[in-house]
């Protein structure tokens, strides 16, 4: 395993990091994604207390082998969020992944780089052979960020999230091992 320090620099161009998730920060930038633009096809806006207990289990992910959410920073300023985390699919662990970009922020390939910075600290954290992304089939910027990152399309599935709300996604996967 890799030790890491507090922000990963590591073939990041731009002043593009993954900073630990922390504080106040986090906070902030769950509240800023809270938006109907932003969350349209993860099941809409979530009230104040689902966005305080959502940051509360991003602060208690400190095990790289079970999952960690990072804050996205582009130098030093904070862009947006990508995590990883296990996923119980078809029978087996894996872990999921999931990013989001603030809106000034997006259209720059941020989401793209965060997701591989994300998979490398994944595969040197983790104990799982495979990544996925799970985005809604009519998502098409987030597919897109899948296919440009190198993620294979394993097809479409019926996905839950958030819970009681079922979706068409799309399942895209990316070896973290060899």
């Amino acid at each position: 395993m890799t030790n890491h320090t507090d922000t990963d620099a590591a073939d990041a161009p731009g002043g593009l990091m993954l900073a630990p998730w922390c504080g106040e920060r986090g906070l902030e930038v769950l509240r800023r994604q809270n938006t109907a633009e932003l969350t349209e096809h993860l099941g809409g806006v979530e009230s104040a207390e689902q966005v305080r207990r959502r940051h509360e289990r991003y602060l208690a992910m400190t095990d790289g082998s079970a999952g960690r959410m990072f804050l996205l920073l582009l130098d030093g300023e904070v862009a947006g969020s990508v995590g990883y985390w296990r996923h119980a699919w078809e029978g087996r662990d894996v872990y999921e992944t999931g990013y989001a970009v603030l809106p000034e922020f997006q259209g720059r390939g941020l989401a793209v780089r965060a997701l591989l910075l994300c998979a490398r600290r994944a595969a040197d954290e983790g104990v799982l052979e495979w990544l996925h992304a799970f985005p809604s089939v009519r998502h098409e910027a987030s597919n897109a960020v899948c296919r440009r990152a190198g993620f294979e399309l394993v097809g479409e599935v019926a996905f839950e999230y958030p819970p009681g709300h079922h979706i068409r996604s799309n399942n895209w996967r990316l070896a973290l091992a060899g």
